[in-house]
């Protein structure tokens, strides 16, 4: 396709990103192009652009994995299909790949990090496994509050399945903002407790309105006095005493401690934040408990189909939840991601206003 494409890049650490304005790229046979409807900003951007997490694509580097938009080249039969593009797009042929776990397959392809991402006018990736937005759903939501599938939804989703939650369990989320709360969401209505942690009272009050059943703020307390608080929380919950599921979602030194400190006979425990930092657990407590630790790496992009089920349902209702921005204020959506003044997923969406 003759034209040229927008795109905004990440040139050097915490340094502004630059509007740079390329030819639309040749696709090959097993790639699309796909016009952005929108980009969700997500945590591992953070920590690409502030952090110092290294991109697996040298820099410049046009960051974004949680991608929605409407194929505009590729095969016959998805040319002019409103998509969402899985934050892992996975090669399908290996032997993780066939044996289930192809979220984590090593040949994998993620946009924003392998190659040029979502803060674009257009993205090209493997066709494979794009998502098919259905017609019905798009009655509901616009094409780009749906680009928060990718990731902020589907991470979560993939996570309550693989811990095996059901109905009745308490489900402990460290951590409410953005990922942390659609795991709330979800491990509720796959008919759980849920008891939500936080430092953050507005993110718990958020929690509370939309169906979670308990929430805590342990911003002042000690590792001891939460853990005689959530057991006073779980017979209140007529909870189990035991056999907790819990999520640590906060990407803290400070949540996975706690959420480690949290395990108790028969838990599981499974790790969905991210932080560079280390930490001191005794990891016999997993053998004295007889339980569980997990970690979950995005979602399988098999599992798409059935996110999308959930929401076009009405159990899971996400307008409160999302914010489009122009991607042209990439650089003050990123400064005030950093200073954590949302409380909605962004969603950056070109071609708008600035």
């Amino acid at each position: 396709m003759a034209g040229t494409m927008e795109q905004w890049q990440m040139t050097a650490l915490k340094q502004d990103f630059e509007r740079v304005e390329t030819a639309i790229p040749a696709i090959a046979g097993h790639e699309a192009l796909v016009k952005v409807a929108g980009c969700g900003v997500c945590h591992t951007d953070l920590s690409f652009w502030n952090d110092g997490v290294r991109t697996k694509k040298e820099l410049p580097l046009t960051l974004g994995h949680e991608i929605s938009g409407t194929v505009v080249e590729g095969p016959a039969h998805l040319i002019g299909w409103p998509v969402i593009i899985p934050a892992v797009l996975p090669c399908g042929e290996c032997e993780l790949c066939r044996k289930g776990r192809s979220n984590i397959c090593q040949r994998q392809i993620m946009p924003g990090n392998d190659l040029h991402g979502g803060f674009a006018s257009h993205v090209v990736v493997p066709h494979r496994y794009l998502c098919l937005v259905p017609e019905a759903l798009l009655e509901r939501y616009s094409l780009e509050q749906l680009a928060v599938v990718a990731d902020a939804i589907s991470t979560p989703y993939q996570v309550v399945k693989k811990s095996e939650l059901e109905p009745g369990d308490l489900a402990i989320v460290i951590g409410v903002g953005g990922v942390g709360l659609y795991g709330a969401l979800i491990a509720h209505i796959k008919g759980a407790k849920v008891l939500a942690l936080d430092i953050n009272d507005d993110k718990l009050a958020q929690a509370k309105a939309h169906g979670v059943h308990a929430t805590l703020n342990t911003r002042d307390l000690s590792a001891k006095e939460i853990k005689t608080r959530v057991r006073e929380i779980a017979a209140e919950l007529g909870a189990p005493k035991y056999g907790w599921k819990i999520f640590e979602i906060s990407g803290t030194t400070a949540g996975q401690e706690l959420a480690f400190s949290l395990i108790t006979y028969t838990s599981t425990l499974s790790v969905v934040g991210f932080t560079m930092d280390k930490l001191e657990v005794r990891l016999s407590n997993l053998m004295a408990f007889d339980a569980k630790l997990i970690g979950t790496w995005g979602c399988r992009p098999e599992l798409y189909p059935e996110v999308v089920e959930l929401i076009g349902s009405g159990k899971l209702d996400i307008h409160d939840f999302v914010e489009a921005i122009p991607l042209a204020k990439i650089n003050e959506v990123f400064r005030n991601t950093l200073a954590h003044k949302y409380t909605k997923r962004i969603v950056l969406v070109p071609g708008t206003d600035n």
